[in-house]
């Protein structure tokens, strides 16, 4: 039966071959042939894969075939997967069933070996003559022992062998690599902030991205975590979204998005690092993470621990004319220490259900104890004279924060088609007190004491912040030139917040007990294509609803509720020849109240500036159009990014000062608020650029120009704030031979006017503490300007082996000049004030890391490995089908 079997084949491979090609030798080509021929799937392709140090075959390697084929949909040809198998455990393969025309390709891989692609045919030789017995062999093919090398890269545990640069850019977004920052080791997202291009850094640490607050996002999610709170060791990219599409939440009004990733790794094995540092104030840090991936289950922690001794000095001097009183001279020297520890914890899995399904879980845990420490001198002279007071601040900040991600992927059979949902859950709650000491003395060495006791000031204040997102999201590829993609999110937060004054232990308390609540709901919808290989566009479009309850214990209940807004989102891309690309975009965005604008509790902290909320403030609408040029030259790939940008916002929320009575206070104080301006137009030049001079040296350099001017005249007649300002930073990083590396980094600003409120964040300047508007507190009013400063960074890295795994030591130094020193002359209705301060300079830190891993094939049971492979291997035939 065996040679009935082979004769019967055998002929019909001749007739086969004479009916195609009459009279001919073999013809190129394969697949499905035109002109009648029928392909004859006889072929048979076998051999071993061997590993190349050992000769000793490799189990579980996957072997694929591919044809290039007609797609009678495309119109075009394209690259086939016509068999594949996994090997055994001696390395052995047989692919049956095959064309005995054309010319293949084979590509076999196995974790921890370099990939093998090579050409292979049956060279079959047709015409009179041929020899039947080579023709038998000929479509039954021995390819030998495929000797495969192992990858130095992946098996000599987790040894570098190049970096990734330090800005790369995607569609939508710029992509920083701040993994390696040298001067952002030991510390927190703030310093690693200070080295990426297009975000400001100030001296209290709030972020600004083009001036304004930015949305924070934490591995594409929004949180509840604080710059602050999440540490540089745990941080592996930064991307920058200036302008969102409709894909994205709508919240954000002139500011964008910024998206930190934390660092992750799925590879198969386990990998890991443990690190430990020391500043020159003898404050320590230390961490670790760890990740393990056997067969389907990916584990992963992160841990760190942080000390911070954070010292400022300032000093004010304030001229407020008089009303009702005589004028006033008061000049205020303040030194500050805010001394405590925080810790970060994070873990999770992925489970991989199969090829196609992924369930993923994560939690994040912060905690963190500070004691500030703040010592105040006030000189008053008048007409009618000269005192003195001091008034020293000591307490306790406490916070908490919680967060849970569950996750599920389903990929489809189609290339780029994907379903996704996911939950978010995050919480967090912070108590604190202060003890407020107030003292008045006749004369300025503080020697005779007015009264004979001190003024007591007790404040205890705290809050709770709940916040849920659900989420879900599809795409599907048309085809390679067309998509559509669609979602729901859900948002709901809830605000608990209070704070109570005692007075020289009387009663009751003056204060307020806040709670808040507000919803979003969401959907959009985006097309995307792609024409003529050169231009593309998408257009969005996003539906949002919210609303909120405020309620101030025992006394009132605020509501709002938004009906529909729709968000639009248009943009366009064109390539152009020699490496360039243009992209011009647009979008409608909302900035809604935050809970601290909202919240109309008095915060009587800060004596020259009592601050409250207004419930009655409404959402502001963004309209933003941008406008990008790219161009990558030379052969380092350099890059050269310029953006031209220009925002339209009604109804603004900004900060506004007046004169008015607080319950704690018998006369009138300056008091600041928010308040909807009429309307407010920014807009600004962003260059960015990254040059690679030589191989050892990569230099990035950027620049902002920025103006902003809001019309408040639907508050006081005339009231206007315009600001011009520009900022720069560089980044030089040198690398040398035997694992030596140097950063210098250094940032600019140069003379502005002062801040405008622009964003929602309160982190960020939109909140409580930040700074902007009409009025303000002394370092925001609607006359003035900051004096230009400049800061430079340095830091120093050495790589070595051991037992063949990286150490890392490192020396950072901040603001090596002593140069961030921050000046502010500012004017108002009722006084004039000028102020600087200056905070952490010359701050040294020393830090060492070892990473450790192994991604061996071989390194857990072969039958694990086996397993997943066979997921991949069943998930490569799915597609076939």
């Amino acid at each position: 039966m065996k040679l009935t079997g082979w004769i019967l084949a055998l002929f019909a491979l001749f007739q086969t071959a004479h009916a195609q090609f009459p009279g001919a030798g073999g013809a190129p080509g394969g697949g499905n042939r035109q002109g009648g021929g029928q392909q004859m799937n006889i072929g048979h392709f076998y051999g071993r894969i061997v590993d190349k140090a050992t000769n000793k075959g490799l189990d579980a390697a996957s072997v694929q075939l591919f044809q290039n084929k007609f797609d009678t949909a495309t119109k075009k040809k394209a690259d086939v997967v016509i068999g594949g198998m996994l090997t055994g455990r001696n390395g052995d393969f047989s692919l049956e069933g095959l064309p005995v025309f054309g010319q293949f390709k084979l590509i076999i891989t196995a974790i921890g070996y370099k990939p093998i692609e090579q050409k292979v045919s049956f060279d079959l030789k047709m015409g009179p003559g041929v020899d039947r017995s080579a023709m038998l062999s000929a479509v039954d093919k021995d390819l030998g022992n495929l000797k495969m090398e192992q990858d130095a890269t992946v098996l000599q545990d987790v040894t570098v062998t190049g970096s990734k640069p330090l800005i790369t850019m995607g569609v939508d977004r710029k992509i920083f690599n701040v993994e390696k920052t040298i001067t952002a080791a030991g510390g927190t997202a703030i310093d690693v902030m200070r080295n990426v291009p297009s975000i400001n850094v100030d001296i209290d640490g709030n972020v600004t991205l083009r001036n304004a607050a930015p949305q924070v996002f934490v591995d594409g999610r929004p949180t509840t975590l604080s710059m602050d709170q999440i540490p540089a060791d745990a941080i592996q990219s930064v991307e920058i979204i200036t302008n969102p599409s409709a894909k994205y939440d709508a919240s954000g009004g002139q500011s964008g998005i910024l998206n930190i990733i934390l660092k992750k790794n799925r590879k198969t094995g386990y990998n890991g690092s443990v690190r430990a540092g020391v500043d020159s104030r003898g404050k320590f840090n230390g961490g670790g993470d760890i990740n393990v991936r056997q067969g389907r289950i990916n584990v992963f922690a992160n841990a760190m621990y942080n000390q911070r001794r954070s010292k400022g000095w300032g000093q004010t001097d304030r001229f407020t004319f008089g009303k009702n009183t005589k004028d006033l001279y008061t000049t205020q020297y303040n030194k500050s220490v805010f001394d405590g520890a925080f810790a970060f914890g994070r873990f999770g899995l992925d489970y991989f259900i199969d090829n196609r399904n992924t369930i993923s879980i994560s939690q994040s845990i912060v905690n963190g104890d500070f004691k500030p420490d703040n010592r105040t001198n006030f000189v008053y002279d008048s007409i009618g004279g000269s005192y003195a007071q001091y008034r020293n601040t000591t307490g306790k900040n406490n916070f908490r924060n919680y967060g849970t991600q569950l996750s599920f992927k389903h990929l489809f059979a189609q290339a780029g088609k994907e379903w996704t949902a996911d939950l978010n859950f995050n919480q967090s709650r912070n108590t604190n007190y202060s003890d407020i000491r107030d003292r008045s003395f006749y004369d300025l060495d503080m020697t005779v004491p007015i009264d004979n006791f001190e003024i007591l000031q007790r404040v205890d204040a705290g809050g709770k912040n709940r916040f849920l997102i659900a989420q879900t999201d599809y795409i599907n590829p048309i085809n390679d030139k067309i998509k559509w993609e669609a979602g729901l999110r859900a948002q709901v937060r809830k605000f608990e917040s209070f704070q109570y004054n005692t007075f020289n232990n009387g009663t009751p308390p003056v204060g307020n007990n806040f709670e808040y609540t507000d919803h979003v709901y969401a959907g959009y919808v985006t097309y995307s294509q792609k024409i003529k290989e050169t231009f593309s566009y998408q257009l969005g479009l996003r539906g949002e609803s919210s609303g909120y309850e405020g309620k101030q214990i025992g006394k009132d209940t605020y509501t709002n509720d938004f009906p529909i807004s729709l968000f639009p989102s248009v943009f366009l891309s064109k390539q152009f020849e020699h490496k360039q690309d243009m992209q011009l975009n647009y979008t409608r965005r909302i900035n809604r109240p935050n809970f601290f604008q909202l919240m109309p509790n008095t915060d009587y902290t800060d004596i020259l500036n009592y601050q409250t909320g207004n419930p009655g403030l409404k959402p502001e609408f963004t309209h933003s159009l941008e406008l990008s040029y790219q161009k990558t030259y030379g052969k380092k790939t350099n890059t050269f990014l310029a953006t031209l940008f220009g925002k339209y916002t009604t109804d603004l929320i900004a900060r506004y000062q007046y004169m008015g009575k607080v319950e704690a206070r018998p006369d009138s104080v300056w008091i600041t608020t928010y308040i909807n301006a009429s309307t407010a137009y920014a807009g600004g030049l962003e260059l960015i650029s990254r040059n690679t001079l030589t191989k050892w040296w990569d230099v990035t350099t950027s620049a902002n120009i920025y103006y902003s001017k809001i019309n408040g005249s639907n508050v006081v007649k005339n009231l206007e704030n315009e600001r011009t300002s520009w900022t720069a930073k560089m980044n030089h990083s040198f690398k040398f031979n035997k694992g030596w590396s140097f950063q210098l980094s250094g940032d600019y600003q140069a003379k502005s006017a002062l801040p405008v409120s622009t964003s929602n964040n309160g982190d960020g300047g939109g909140g409580r503490g930040g700074r902007g508007g009409f009025g303000g507190g002394p370092t925001s009013t609607t006359q003035g300007y900051v004096n230009p400063f400049y800061g430079v960074d340095m830091g120093l890295r050495k790589d070595f082996q051991i037992k063949k795994n990286t150490a890392t030591i490192s020396v950072n130094w901040s603001d090596i000049f002593r140069s961030r020193k921050y000046f502010v002359h500012s004017e108002a209705t009722g006084f004039i004030q000028d102020d600087w301060r200056r905070r952490d300079p010359q701050l040294v830190r020393v830090n060492f890391s070892y990473r450790f891993g192994k991604f061996d094939v071989a390194l857990f049971k072969r039958k694990n490995m086996r397993g997943d492979a066979e997921g991949m291997q069943n998930g490569m035939q799915g597609i076939q089908q």
